[in-house]
């Protein structure tokens, strides 16, 4: 199929959603969106006809947020409707979930303050935008030592995390329902800057789109990097004109933020985790029956396992995609991998000012470092 015929297509099923949602609600169109039968009338009506009866017999209304159009969980396994589908059978539908997908309550920081202020129940953002509200979760930009999928995993489902991070994010007014697993971040670069990137020494120079994350900033300049703060919406525009040469999302983020087109080529480096939250009002959340916060904790439990068993194959379709653009990609030997740890890593002194100020002392990080190394009860697939 040509890709004008992909966009003509794209384009027909836009029209068609808008249509769908102006004649049985925004809910109504994005789950039929999302099982595929946006085209089909008879069966977008069963959907709003099942949603409407779902909202009207619930005693409680969750309003979910996210910045990810439904159906990115095939390339960014965020879950969204899995989700929603596993607080409402969970609940036996006492709980219903409005979905607010596709950024049209905002994203990152913007869907942290609503859940803070109460506005809407519950959001997805990720860890870096949740950090000026919780400060400690800031934690995991430190590289090298939760970066691999399995460590991240064994960390934010520990007692350790539990115990010392989990109370003052609930200090904040918050309840972390669960924690997304995506992949590493990456080194990607643009085309015309030669690659691929194998060791940090090649880094020397490289203007790196960051962040307003001062640790990752701090990060790629020790390893020689010029980082270059960008805001995120501009991004695309500033990797295509050169403003800047590389940027370090997840493969999978890459995909589904469009970048398969301006770059050449994507180094996995395994340093920090792109990693997501869906996070909660905890006021809401205590005032509920005891019965649908456990519901809801369930949910959340299995809507997590379902992530870590998304994550290769969501990987394996955002590579597809980009390989079919001309990304190559390339994965350091052990030896090249241990050049960015001695170069940067969490075990040099640089970084122990901010792991005091984050976690309270060094004795707390290195407890967080051990549950990290310790293999939990979930396996999650590493790049």
């Amino acid at each position: 199929m040509t890709q004008s015929n992909n966009d003509s297509i794209s384009s027909l099923e836009r029209r068609r959603f808008f249509s769908v949602a102006g004649k049985y609600g925004f809910t109504a169109a994005t789950v039929a969106l999302a099982s595929g039968v946006i085209m089909s009338t008879p069966a977008v009506a069963a959907i709003s006809k099942e949603e409407a009866k779902l909202e009207k017999n619930a005693k409680h209304k969750m309003t979910i947020a996210t910045a990810y159009r439904l159906g990115a969980s095939r390339s960014y396994p965020i879950m969204q409707l899995d989700f929603k589908e596993n607080i409402q059978n969970l609940s036996n539908r006492e709980v219903y979930v409005k979905l607010a997908p596709g950024g049209q309550l905002g994203a990152g920081g913007a869907l942290a303050q609503k859940v803070q202020q109460g506005t809407i129940q519950a959001a997805q953002h990720s860890l870096a935008n949740f950090a000026p509200f919780a400060p400690i979760v800031d934690l995991i930009n430190i590289p090298y030592w939760c970066g691999d999928n399995q460590q991240f995993t064994n960390l934010v489902n520990s007692e350790a995390w539990r115990s010392e991070v989990n109370p003052k994010v609930n200090a904040k007014g918050f309840l972390p329902l669960w924690y997304v697993n995506i992949d590493p971040r990456v080194v990607a670069l643009r085309k015309g800057i030669d690659g691929p990137i194998k060791t940090p020494d090649q880094l020397e120079g490289i203007k790196f789109r960051v962040p307003g994350s001062k640790i990752l900033q701090q990060f790629y300049r020790l390893l020689g990097a010029n980082p270059t703060p960008v805001a995120w919406g501009e991004t695309p525009s500033a990797i295509k004109q050169g403003v800047a040469d590389a940027l370090d999302p997840s493969v999978e983020a890459l995909n589904v933020f469009g970048f398969k087109d301006v770059l050449s080529h994507v180094t996995f480096i395994r340093s920090v985790p792109d990693a997501q939250v869906y996070s909660c009002n905890l006021e809401w959340f205590e005032g509920l029956p005891e019965h649908l916060q456990e519901a809801i904790l369930f949910a959340s439990e299995v809507t997590a396992q379902q992530n870590l068993a998304k994550v290769p194959a969501a990987r394996g379709y955002a590579m597809a995609e980009l390989s079919a653009s001309g990304v190559q990609f390339y994965s350091p030997t052990p030896e090249e991998l241990q050049q960015w740890v001695d170069k940067a890593g969490h075990q040099l002194e640089d970084w122990n000012d901010i792991k005091v100020e984050l976690a309270g002392s060094l004795d707390t990080f290195n407890k967080l470092l051990e549950a990290a190394n310790t293999q939990g009860k979930y396996y999650v697939h590493d790049v």
